[in-house]
């Protein structure tokens, strides 16, 4: 009888212990939920913490690949400064040995008049003119006659020569004195629009690092950021695991003790845990997998389609816009090409190249080159010119719309309006078909 009792006993023990337990465990189940929704949110902001580095990456890529661009066209341009203040040195040197060869052809021309003058001053005193008929027939001899007419020959011709010296020293002088002038001229304006560029490059530069210091900030932001929430998440993993293993602890400390409904309750609770934590899981990696398709399809619908013809010469240069700087002479090599180095005239003559047209690479050549039309005839794939700092010193491709593409030296490639603005003041209305 009283062990009976103290079976009883046991069994109301065993009953109080089991249902003081079962708290306590669904409690650290709804903890461990708890914990794993707070992490499923770390991970999402974790994975666009990581977009934004790979992200930042692809613009620090980009930034980089602008910089060397307008690093190597502030050197290129250099050279070219310097090579035409070598030039305009020798010119003015040129102009100064000219000047000096100017004085001394005055000075002989003057000489030459001087014995003009004296020459007609001995014939007036000698009767105020020389009738050359009457010296040769004052001749006492036909000896003497022959000499007359051979001295008369002779001043007469030297006196031509004389005139005729003159006058080609003039002109020599005058075409010097032009060529001199027009040369130097072409030199200082291309040293303005030289100095000019480099002036726009060297302002591109400055704003290029000043975006690189923003873009490394941010990225060390982002960096930080990051790590911050995997730290967080570590913790919320590490207090996660323990609760984990205190409920398996409670589970295996109380199996044999509790009812079978208790078990089962148990059981319920640490599935829907895991449940909640698979719905997290499966969250976030759907999120990933949308920002990935977002960015490929972004990534698809910036793509340019070229076609054939003259389209795809106006199409060509797309890929350079916002990739590339003005560079004087540029575009003329497979160097530059590749960089993105262009002036005005060689890309056009490049993106022309692209639609199997060999053109001139120079505004010169291209302004005569084609047909002229007028401007309200005016198609996509025309050459439209603008007097910048000479006549018909930029050119570009009309691409409908009142608008064009060229090489800026402001921009490098860019499409841009002629029909207001600067372009609207310097377009000249010389449009050239090929």
């Amino acid at each position: 009888m009283l062990k009976k009792k103290l079976v009883i006993l046991n069994t109301t023990l065993l009953l109080g212990l089991g249902s003081f337990s079962i708290p306590a465990i669904n409690a650290n189940a709804e903890t461990s939920a708890s914990i794993s929704s707070q992490r499923s949110d770390i991970q999402d902001k974790i994975s666009d913490a990581e977009y934004k580095i790979i992200e930042a990456q692809e613009k620090l890529a980009d930034l980089n690949a602008q910089i060397n661009r307008v690093d190597k066209a502030v050197e290129e341009n250099k050279k070219q400064i310097k090579q035409t203040e070598e030039d305009i040195k020798t010119t003015k040197e040129e102009i100064a040995s000219l000047k000096k060869e100017i004085k001394d052809l005055q000075d002989r021309i003057e000489q030459r008049n001087e014995i003009l003058k004296e020459r007609a001053r001995t014939y007036q005193e000698n009767g105020g003119s020389v009738d050359y008929i009457d010296v040769l027939l004052g001749s006492a001899s036909f000896k003497d006659f022959v000499d007359r007419v051979g001295a008369v020959a002779t001043i007469m011709e030297a006196d031509k020569d004389l005139i005729e010296s003159n006058e080609a020293d003039k002109k020599d002088l005058e075409t010097k004195q032009t060529s001199v002038e027009d040369k130097l001229s072409s030199l200082t304006d291309m040293q303005l629009d030289l100095k000019e560029m480099q002036k726009q490059n060297l302002d591109k530069q400055a704003e290029n690092e000043k975006a690189k210091t923003d873009l490394v900030a941010k990225q060390q932001e982002n960096e930080a950021a990051k790590a911050k929430l995997e730290k967080a998440d570590s913790s919320l993993a590490a207090k996660e695991e323990e609760i984990k293993k205190q409920i398996k602890e409670k589970k295996e400390e109380n199996l044999n003790n509790l009812i079978s409904t208790t078990t089962q309750a148990t059981s319920n609770s640490s599935s829907e845990s895991a449940s909640s934590n698979d719905s997290s899981k499966k969250s976030s990696s759907s999120s990933s997998v949308k920002k990935s398709t977002s960015a490929v399809k972004s990534s698809s619908s910036s793509e340019q389609k070229a076609t054939g013809g003259k389209s795809a010469a106006i199409t060509a240069g797309y890929k350079y816009i916002g990739n590339s700087t003005y560079k004087f002479g540029g575009g003329r090599t497979a160097s530059d090409v590749a960089n993105g180095l262009f002036d005005c005239s060689g890309f056009v003559s490049w993106a022309y190249s692209q639609a199997g047209y060999s053109i001139p690479a120079s505004t010169d050549a291209l302004k005569n080159y084609g047909k002229q039309v007028s401007f309200s005839s005016i198609q996509p794939g025309d050459l439209v010119f603008f007097d910048t700092y000479k006549k018909d010193g930029h050119v570009g491709i009309y691409v409908g719309g009142g608008k064009f593409i060229g090489s800026q030296s402001s921009t490098g490639v860019a499409v841009v309006s002629m029909t207001s603005g600067y372009w609207k003041g310097v377009f000249n209305g010389r449009v050239v078909r090929l």
